[in-house]
């Protein structure tokens, strides 16, 4: 008996000429037994023959009255032998999925009436059903007319039908229920789609990813022909039967088995990436149908354990069907092991690929790991068409052989939970539960030799690991991998420790020229396959002492994961510079997609300690992606990025940018500022996100200070500070942008930008009038570019702009008209005035009376008076002090720069102090103090502090000169400084002013003193520029027409123009005028 049992059971004992325990297993052939029931079931075939219910002794059909159907077979069911009648198929009493699948009646002797039926039915002869596709696809559309009628004549509702269970449903809410199989579900889906899209760019590349196959190329031509001749030989088959390889224990001829071989490594190559239907359309176009149903049994259904494939089932009951006959897992079961003993035999007779596909259908790894070594013809071809790296290969063997145990793992563990549900479940666990007790990762014979279907899945339990989480480890070092894959992690395992010291070392990030697989253009599956492999490897490369095993990846161990990236792309710690990114770029966009999803997936449960990981390394890991991609140029994706960033680190990452592109084209300019607005918010609405108005606040508020630059010489340093106010003005053009019209109140944006850059601007242009007071042709750069970019967006709001607004426009226009006649006349002074021809010498009288003109119009001004303070009267009760802050450079007259030094600074605070004199010091409390700037050695800083007081501070003003503080600095600006070196000016670079509290905390602007201050050493200047060129004018022999206004104007005591003049410029402006009446009396004479 129990060499019988071993007979039936194990598939090396079969005997190809040998044909009755085959019998034993076919479905739909004969089957001979001795029991009584036979006869009953030969009496009830007969009968159902006999009136045609469905089959007439030529044709199956089904009754048009299928109401009737159910009330025959029921009648005919009576009759049968007690042993059917008692015959009961057990089922799970697990929750069902969905009342969207289509069911049957609950009816027991519904279910028991169709299944004897059933069997009596397939007692027929062989001749009279074709196959169990035909049979039960013809059943189950039988049962579907039955429904329908029984429907329209009892009207049975909705309710009334149940799900019916198969095995199929029940893998399916086994993974819909268990996080750790929908897990490796996830697992396996991803490992297939990356392989399907290797399939799709190598059919992109070569036309084709698969053999091409002739219809007749599957019927084995060469062994036909063979057999013709009549040639015998042991070692060829003699039938051309698809079973008779394996029932002969014989080849084909090696042509023909070179084509199949061909067929099916195409077939595992379709299979490793999820395209089963496709693998049965290529056996079906070779002429080989009949293995692509043993592909897809159950009549093509899709036997994934996803919901998704369920519901692409659909209607079909042909697996319902099936298990109404033989219970629930009985087929499946079958299918399996079937699966399996085909793997071992046709193992043995040396077809690996064929192997390796039934392998695949039963968790068979022994025979599909082998086969996770031979991707390198294709890889090979696609590096040879360029379209992959130097770790593809590898990488390739890697996936592949953790899809076969990812793949092979979850399908035991369905297998295992559809076991439950049969009958004796108890048992047959504890059974598999001491085989899972036993050794690990081997194969026991007796086991495999000892077992059939009916205790599957313990032929293949030990191959399986243990856990999901054991898997990485398993490929590391498993007794059923490839040696070529375990090589390979140990080389990857060298490589990555080694790659990390080198990473510390590097000054920059490798371009794409460098390394094919930097390249932000290369597809996005090489990428991630690359990115998963790093990870993994490093997962199982632990220390000594730690878990190898812990494959946080796909365990969920999240804060380890993002521990792991962070580690791979951080800058080193010697390196100062975090704004420059690190890492291979695509582990850095790996990381940061990752964090967004996570972020968006688990949103409700970042708690705790886990939110401020993933908070904060996740904000280092997409700081440093944005980091990449600005360094890429692709700026208009940095805001999707940087909007996920805490406020600090999205603020510092766009002043960054925008502070390195200043001085780039507007279109990469704009394109910055487009990626800004429209990700981020405007105006602060979370305290924890930032906003354009705060970045824009921070570029402005550092564009001020003083850049430390590289200087040759003392005059170029004098200069290279003059330059600055040119990118201080560039600033603005980030003001000076369109908003883009898909932002929320885009008018509002933009009126608010232009309000800010008017404010902006007003600072900037009171600070380049103070270094713009040098007499010579150069044009101020800095504040000729602020006005080129505020010319448009004024003229756009021009009406809603008070007049009061132009000035800057008109005094600068003033500066220009001087400058240019200027430089006509230092043109023309190289010339002996002889030779002059009469053409020059109308150029530079026109050009010195529009000067004249223009500075007329400029001293003119009532209403708005150029920088007359018209801010809000500040009244407090508690006393009010005022500061003046002010970082300068001390310009020698020959306009080199003054280095400074400790004495200097001490000297320059007693000339200011003496500039004010004992009673103001005492009275207003003056506070004066120098000292060198920490930003540049060649600069001072300069604060001066006093009380506030009526008039100066403090009620109305009378006078628009500054105040006290005012008339301080404009001594130092002037270089009029008593007991300082003569003419010794300071160049400013910042200037504000400030009203305090008692304390020195600063409260708001006191705008009146810079303008004032202004007002002091400008205007005075206006005036001596007019006079200089009406004297040039009157040496011409032109009498200007305007000279005596000018002369009315300073001496006019509502303009207090002569208030603001210095000593030596009094003086200055007397010896000027005395030669503009010497000139005028020679021209008199003459």
């Amino acid at each position: 008996m129990e060499d019988e049992m071993a007979m039936d059971t194990n598939p090396c004992y079969f005997d190809p000429q040998d044909l009755t325990t085959r019998q034993q297993f076919r479905r739909y052939g004969k089957r001979h037994s001795s029991s009584g029931a036979s006869i009953q079931q030969d009496n009830s075939a007969s009968k159902l023959s006999e009136t045609g219910l469905l089959y007439d002794g030529q044709n199956i059909h089904s009754p048009t009255n299928a109401a009737l159907v159910l009330e025959n077979i029921k009648q005919e069911v009576e009759g049968l032998d007690a042993d059917y009648s008692e015959e009961k198929t057990p089922y799970s009493s697990r929750r069902r999925l969905s009342a969207d699948i289509p069911g049957v009646p609950g009816v027991d002797a519904g279910f028991d009436s169709v299944r004897h039926s059933l069997k009596a039915c397939k007692q027929e002869d062989d001749s009279m059903a074709d196959g169990a596709e035909t049979i039960f696809t013809l059943f189950a559309s039988l049962l579907d007319s039955a429904l329908q009628g029984t429907a329209m004549t009892e009207e049975l509702s909705k309710e009334q039908i149940l799900v019916s269970e198969t095995s199929h449903v029940v893998a399916c809410e086994f993974v819909a229920e268990d996080h750790t199989a929908q897990l490796c579900l996830r697992i396996v889906q991803w490992l297939e789609g990356l392989a399907s899209k290797a399939l799709d760019l190598e059919a992109k590349v070569r036309g084709s990813h698969v053999g091409s196959y002739l219809p007749s190329s599957g019927v084995w031509h060469h062994t036909q022909r063979y057999l013709k001749k009549g040639t015998s030989d042991m070692n060829v088959v003699h039938h051309l039967d698809f079973d008779a390889p394996t029932r002969e224990n014989a080849n084909l001829l090696p042509d023909d088995k070179k084509q199949d071989e061909s067929l099916l490594e195409d077939v595992w190559t379709l299979l490793r990436a999820g395209r089963i239907e496709e693998a049965c359309g290529l056996c079906r176009s070779a002429g080989q149908p009949w293995r692509a149903a043993s592909l897809c049994p159950f009549g093509g259904l899709n036997q994934f354990p996803s919901v998704e494939a369920l519901v692409k089932n659909g209607k079909n009951r042909t697996l319902q069907a099936v298990e109404f006959e033989s219970g629930i897992g009985h087929q499946w079961h079958l299918w399996k092991w079937a699966s399996y003993c085909a793997s071992e035999k046709i193992a043995e007779l040396g077809g690996k690929y064929e192997a390796a596909v039934y392998a695949a259908q039963c968790s068979n790894l022994k025979r599909m790991l082998p086969l996770c070594t031979d991707w390198e013809r294709s890889a090979g071809d696609r590096v040879s068409s360029g379209c992959a790296g130097k770790h593809w290969t590898w990488s390739e063997m890697m996936l592949s052989a953790c899809w076969a145990m990812a793949r092979s793992w979850l399908d035991v563990q369905v297998d295992l939970e559809v076991t439950r549900s049969l009958p004796g479940a108890v048992n047959q666990l504890k059974t598999l539960g001491d085989v899972i007790d036993g050794s690990p990762g081997h194969v026991d014979g007796s086991f495999e030799l000892s077992n059939g279907h009916e205790n599957w899945p313990i032929q293949v339990l030990n191959q399986q690991p243990r856990q999901l989480s054991s898997l990485l480890q398993k490929l590391h070092s498993g007794e059923m991998i490839h040696e070529t894959v375990t090589r390979q992690c140990k080389e990857q395992q060298r490589q990555i420790q080694s790659n990390s010291k080198q990473k510390q070392r590097e000054e920059q990030i490798e371009t794409p020229e460098q390394r094919p697989d930097a390249d932000t253009h290369s597809s996005s599956m090489e990428a991630e396959t690359h990115c998963i492999r790093v990870v993994w490897q490093a997962e199982t490369s632990q220390k000594p002492g730690q878990d190898a095993g812990r494959m946080t990846l796909m365990l969920g161990d999240i804060p380890s994961v993002l521990d792991l990236i962070w580690s791979w792309i951080a800058p080193s710690d010697d390196d100062g510079n975090v704004f420059r990114p690190h890492g291979d770029p695509q582990m850095i966009r790996f990381g940061a997609h990752l964090v967004l999803v996570l972020r968006y997936l688990l949103a409700e449960e970042m708690k705790g300690a886990f939110r401020d990981k993933i908070l904060s390394v996740g904000d280092h890991i997409l700081h440093m992606y944005a980091l990449f991609l600005f360094s890429k140029e692709h700026e208009e994706l940095v805001g999707i990025y940087a909007s996920q960033l805490a406020r600090h680190r999205c603020i510092d990452l766009f002043v960054h940018m925008m502070e390195l592109r200043l001085n780039s084209s507007i279109h990469v300019k704009y394109k910055i500022f487009l990626s800004a607005m429209e990700y981020l918010p405007f105006s602060s609405m979370d305290d924890s996100k930032g906003n354009f108005e705060d970045i824009i606040e921070r570029v402005l508020l550092r564009s001020r200070e003083i850049k430390v630059g590289k200087y040759d010489n003392l005059s170029d340093i004098a200069e290279q500070h003059r330059l600055q106010s040119l990118q201080k003005a560039k600033v603005l053009q980030w003001l000076c942008f369109t908003p883009p019209s898909t932002i929320t109140n885009v008018k509002d944006v933009s009126k608010k930008l232009l309000l800010r850059a008017l404010v902006h601007s007003n600072i900037l242009f009171r600070e380049f009038a103070l270094i713009s007071m040098w007499r010579v042709p150069a044009m101020p750069i800095g504040a000729h570019t602020a006005l080129g970019f505020l010319a448009e967006p004024l003229k756009q709001l021009a009406e809603t702009l008070e007049s009061s607004e132009d000035y800057n426009r008109e005094y600068y226009s003033c500066d220009a008209t001087y400058r240019n006649w200027l430089k006509i006349e230092l043109e023309s002074a190289e010339v002996p005035v002889s030779e002059l021809s009469v053409e020059e010498k109308e150029r530079a009288i026109s050009a010195a009376k529009e000067t004249l003109n223009v500075s007329l119009s400029l001293l003119e001004r009532k209403e708005t008076p150029w920088l007359a303070s018209i801010d809000q009267i500040y009244e407090s009760a508690e006393p009010v002090f005022l500061e003046l802050h002010a970082t300068a450079m001390l310009c020698l007259p020959s306009g080199e720069c003054l280095c400074p030094d400790a004495t200097v600074c001490t000297t320059l605070m007693s000339a200011l102090y003496s500039s004010a004199g004992d009673e103001v010091v005492l009275n207003r409390q003056l506070m004066v103090n120098v000292s060198i700037s920490s930003r540049d050695n060649y600069c001072i800083d300069v604060v001066l502090r006093c009380l506030a007081i009526a008039g100066d501070g403090l009620g109305p003003r009378d006078l628009n000169d500054g105040g006290i503080l005012g008339t301080i600095m404009a001594a130092g600006f002037k270089g009029e400084l008593p007991r300082f070196q003569a003419r010794v000016t300071m160049e400013i670079s910042r200037l504000d002013a400030w009203f305090s509290d008692k304390n020195g905390n600063l409260e708001c602007p006191a705008t009146y003193i810079v303008k004032g201050l202004c007002r002091r050493c400008c205007l005075p200047e206006v005036i001596l520029r007019c006079m200089q060129v009406s004297v040039s004018l009157m040496g011409s022999g032109v009498l200007p027409d305007c000279y005596d206004t000018l002369i009315e104007l300073v001496g006019s005591p509502e303009t207090h123009f002569l208030h603001l003049f210095s000593q030596q410029q009094l003086q200055e402006f007397l010896l000027l005028e005395r030669e503009y009446s010497i000139c005028k009396m020679e021209l008199t004479d003459e």
